[in-house]
């Protein structure tokens, strides 16, 4: 009987690894995380201004601040009370205020809460503020 199994002789052992199941199993995991990487952002609803400045290299994971219309204020999109926020931007950098804070504010935040907020932020020792816009403005 060729190829047949017969009671004393080899039952011919495999010595390759299947790696069929794995490239599947890798495959479905891939779908997973594309689908839910966009999902793990978290943005706040903000109608930003226009600019016209070309776009700057940023970092992987900025600090981000937002003044919203109704005046609140958001650290990387967690609500903070004004007085809080040297804490709470101390735990983000761990301490380092050479950090940049992106500072998001809507377009209906007046001159005077912009300017509070900035000086809250000199208050706690963050020098380096960059102001996000919308690309391709349209202010006058």
């Amino acid at each position: 009987m060729a190829g047949g199994f017969e009671p004393g002789g080899d039952a011919g052992e495999m010595h390759e690894i299947n790696v069929t199941p794995f490239i599947d199993v890798m495959l479905v995991l891939l779908i997973i995380f594309m689908v839910a990487a966009p999902l793990a952002t978290v943005d706040t609803d903000v109608d930003l201004p226009g600019s016209t400045a070309a776009r700057r290299e940023t970092p992987d994971k900025p600090v981000t601040l937002t003044l919203t219309a109704d005046r609140s204020v958001r650290v990387d999109g967690v609500p903070v009370a004004p007085e809080a926020l040297g804490g709470a931007l101390d735990g983000l950098t761990g301490g380092n205020r050479e950090t940049r804070i992106h500072l998001k504010a809507d377009r209906s935040v007046d001159y005077g809460s912009m300017m509070g907020l900035l000086d809250r932020l000199r208050g706690a020792g963050y020098l380096k503020v960059a102001l996000a816009g919308q690309e391709g403005g349209d202010n006058p």
